[in-house]
């Protein structure tokens, strides 16, 4: 019929791309977006910078590990909840929810008495944080086309780089005061999110007009609390495993547990399709599936090297952890102008593949080069060339990783697979973290009484020992004591705890905790290259997705065009049908009626 031919003609045009934002538009809802991550970015740098005064403070610095563990907890498991549910409610509203939970959360911290309560507060700051990081990725999304996202990947890596530069400053500044208008010094560590989370508020409020199309959907809140039954023991047992033992009774429950865990939540997740907080039908997507377990991989690879460089800065070379911040501004900007350079050259060409493989092959060099070439000696300036180079790797990697999984889900979980992005890459850090510091804590007491069975033969170390000027000084005792009895290990366990002594000690005997140090480093840096070799690997097999022109709210605009003009279709179609019907069964009578007549 002549109307069912022009229905298809009608749904066969192309249906036009509506929601497109102008550059000015975006950098407005990025403003928001950057003041929200900065929140989140500079909170965890400030913190790491003055938890040991704050543990001095409080009276806890056998507990000041559970204030991080609390707070990596949480801020994972709120992940891909916030990915979900705005996917079905829209982002303004749970971005703002963040960002009021984080500050909440930031001024209950300030008022802690103990290690405990603060443990408390930051797991529940750390719900807040959960949806800063992830929720501003998939805002992004929903704005920009995926072959002009990456133009915007500076501004997020600037934030960054701001932060890892301004957090050790500003809390070492704030907790090396005594007091600051009558609170004490450390206390404004978590004080001064206040302020900017009210400007991230007012900003996100104002700015932050997306358009969104809600769904019906369930919320899946079994497979909320079976992934945080089998994800929360094996994140407690990957931060506290070194000093419960990873065969302990406490570790072995914390793995069954977790198991169990994955298990009923992978059971509810495919019972709850569509509905599930990570959809399994996602994993049936090649380059998604892929793209998660490459994030692990370039979690554990990123924070193994980023943990370990201010580790060798401030216990080899005696840097603060302000100054060891400062050093580590190569590593920054290396991975901000990679991010840049990766985004104007995506923008132009389309292709991205080649950065993940280019970048992970640089921080496999780069490991290599701080396996082999860095010694407890070797110049600074050699050592932040290698930084610079590991930065590059990661600006070639980071950004692109996230960038390919948004292009290659539909637009309608954008919101679930940024979180997931983000989330698998969390556990990736988490692991990488306990992995690397398990291998360096458990070598390192033998690679320094190497060290020191070898200075003692030298002529140097036996003049030191035999001087009674030097051996008389109470810096060198912990050193003295340790050569008197050996089986003891005075020296060489103590530094597993506090390793601010070797900083005091005379050049001749710091050397080979120096050294010993920068051994056991030389382990975990190969140790993480070769994670990198595998991330490598993985690399070569993701499919390049030709990246969309439209932005997620485009493409949702167009499929939302598209199924009401199918619907439209079909029904014209079905009413056709049935004057098709009503016309045949007419004129049967007719030939019946004339028939009888004759």
């Amino acid at each position: 019929m002549s109307s069912g031919n022009s229905t298809a003609g009608a749904v066969a045009a192309p249906t036009p791309a509506p929601g497109g934002l102008s550059h000015r538009q975006i950098l407005t809802i990025l403003s928001g977006l950057m003041i929200g991550m900065f929140l989140a970015a500079l909170d965890q740098t400030i913190v790491s910078t003055a938890i040991r005064t704050i543990a001095d403070d409080l009276h806890g610095l056998s507990e000041q590990a559970w204030t991080t563990t609390a707070y990596l907890i949480t801020s994972t498991i709120a992940t891909p909840l916030y990915g979900k549910l705005s996917d079905i409610y829209g982002r303004k509203p749970f971005f703002l929810a963040a960002i009021s939970i984080f500050v909440v959360g930031s001024v209950a911290c300030t008022f802690s008495t103990s290690m405990i309560e603060l443990a408390a507060f930051r797991a529940f700051q750390g719900l807040g944080a959960g949806g800063l990081m992830s929720l501003a990725l998939a805002i992004i999304g929903d704005i920009v086309p995926p072959r002009e996202r990456a133009r915007y990947q500076g501004y997020i890596l600037a934030v960054f780089a701001t932060s890892s530069v301004l957090g050790p400053l500003v809390g070492g500044f704030l907790a090396g005061q005594s007091t600051i208008l009558g609170i004490a010094g450390w206390r404004w560590v978590f004080l001064v999110n206040v302020p900017i989370g009210m400007i991230a508020l007012v900003v996100v409020a104002k700015v932050l007009n997306v358009p969104h199309v809600r769904r019906e959907q369930r919320i899946d809140w079994w497979g909320a609390v079976t992934i945080a039954v089998g994800v929360v023991p094996l994140l407690l047992v990957a931060e506290q495993g070194r000093d419960w033992g990873w065969l302990s009774g406490r570790s072995l429950a914390c793995y069954v547990i977790g198991v169990v865990g994955v298990v009923a939540w992978i059971l509810v997740e495919r019972r709850m399709g569509d509905a599930a907080l990570i959809p399994m039908r996602l994993f049936g997507n090649k380059v998604f599936s892929q793209t998660s377990v490459l994030s692990v991989l370039v979690g554990m690879g990123m924070f193994g090297g980023m943990l370990m460089i201010p580790q060798y800065l401030q216990i080899v070379k005696g840097a603060s952890p302000t100054k060891s911040g400062l050093l580590m501004l190569p590593l920054m900007l290396g991975m901000m102008a990679a991010s840049i350079l990766t985004g104007q050259l995506t923008a132009r060409s389309g292709r991205y593949k080649i950065f993940p493989v280019i970048g992970t092959a640089l921080m496999v060099v780069a490991m290599l080069l701080f396996h082999y070439e860095v010694q407890w000696n070797t110049a600074l300036p050699e050592t932040m060339a290698y930084m610079l180079l590991f930065g590059i790797g990661l600006g070639f990697t980071m950004q692109t990783l996230t960038l390919s999984v948004q292009n290659a889900v539909p637009a309608k979980d954008m919101g679930v697979a940024t979180a997931s992005a983000t989330f698998f890459r969390q556990l990736g850090a988490t692991v990488g973290t306990a992995v690397f510091l398990s291998v360096l804590f458990s070598t390192v007491g033998d690679k320094i009484g190497n060290a020191f069975t070898a200075a003692s033969k030298t002529p140097q170390f036996q003049a030191a020992l035999h001087d009674p000027a030097v051996v008389g000084k109470p810096a060198n005792q912990p050193v003295v004591q340790m050569l008197q009895h050996p089986a003891a290990g005075g020296g060489s366990s103590s530094v597993l705890s506090d390793s601010s002594f070797i900083q005091r000690l005379d050049a001749v005997f710091a050397a080979p905790f120096k050294q010993g140090f920068a051994d056991s480093m030389h382990t975990v840096f190969l140790l993480g290259a070769v994670v990198m070799v595998v991330a490598f690997v993985l690399v070569l097999f993701i499919k390049e997705v030709p990246l969309r022109s439209v932005s997620g709210i485009q493409a949702q605009a167009q499929a939302h065009a598209k199924a009401q003009a199918d619907a439209k279709a079909v029904a014209q179609d079905e009413a056709g049908v049935v004057v098709d019907a009503g016309d045949r069964a007419t004129a049967q009578d007719e030939s019946e009626e004339v028939t009888d007549s004759a």
